[in-house]
C-alpha cells in the first residue's frame, strides 16, 4: 500500500532525499567536465582545442556549481509531490546531457573540438535553451516572491539567452558564437558575484 504521508511530501526526510538525488546527478556533471578537461592536460596534442568550446565548458561548470548552491532554497517548498520532484530531477538531468555533449565518449570521427562542437551545436543549444526555460520553472517552485526578487532583469535575461541559443543552433558564424558565449559566461560570473558577494 502507498505511504500517503510520503506521496504528499509531509515527512521531513523527503527534502534531504531529493537533495541527495540532485547531488548525485550534479556530481556526475562535474566529474564529466573535469575528466574531459583533464584530457587536454594528459594528451595536449591529441585533440585541437577550440576556445568557444572551452568557454562553454567553463559556463556549464560554473552553472552546475551555482545550481547546486541555489537548490538549497528548495527547502522553501513545504509540500512535495511527485511532479515537483520529477521536475527538479529533470532540470538537473539537462545539465548532465549538456556535459555529455561537451565531452563525448569518442572523438575519432572529428578533426578537433571545433569540428565536433559545430556538428553538434543543434543538440547542445537545444539543451541549453531548455536549461534556461527550466530555470524559470525552478525559480517559481520556490515561490512568486522569490521569482519577483530578481526583478525585470530575470525574464529579460531568459528571453535573450533562449533567443541566442536558437540562433546559435542554426549559424556557424564564429563571431556570433564568441559574443554569445562571452555574454552568457560574463553574466553568470557577475550575477553570482553580485548575488552572493554583495547582497549577502
Amino acid at each position: 500500500m502507498e505511504d500517503t504521508s510520503v506521496s504528499h511530501g509531509m515527512t521531513p526526510e523527503i527534502f534531504v532525499h531529493i537533495r541527495v538525488i540532485v547531488g548525485i546527478v550534479l556530481g556526475l556533471c562535474i566529474s564529466r567536465l573535469l575528466t574531459g578537461f583533464a584530457r587536454f592536460v594528459q594528451h595536449p596534442g591529441l585533440q585541437i582545442i577550440y576556445p568557444i568550446h572551452l568557454a562553454w565548458v567553463g559556463f556549464i561548470f560554473l552553472a552546475v556549481v551555482h545550481f547546486w548552491w541555489f537548490e538549497f532554497y528548495l527547502h522553501w517548498i513545504k509540500i512535495w509531490d511527485f511532479e515537483t520532484y520529477f521536475y527538479v530531477i529533470f532540470y538537473a538531468s539537462l545539465y548532465f546531457l549538456a556535459t555529455t555533449l561537451l565531452f563525448p565518449d569518442n572523438m575519432a570521427e572529428y578533426t578537433g573540438y571545433r569540428d565536433y562542437f559545430m556538428s553538434r551545436r543543434k543538440a547542445f543549444f537545444s539543451i541549453l535553451a531548455l536549461i534556461f526555460l527550466a530555470d524559470v520553472g525552478d525559480t517559481l517552485l520556490k515561490g512568486r516572491d522569490h521569482y519577483h526578487s530578481f526583478g525585470i532583469e530575470y525574464p529579460l535575461r531568459t528571453v535573450i539567452f533562449v533567443a541566442g541559443s536558437i540562433v546559435a543552433m542554426f549559424t556557424r558564424n564564429q563571431r556570433f558564437h564568441a559574443i554569445f558565449v562571452t555574454l552568457v559566461l560574463v553574466y553568470e560570473i557577475v550575477f553570482i558575484w553580485y548575488r552572493y558577494a554583495i547582497l549577502e
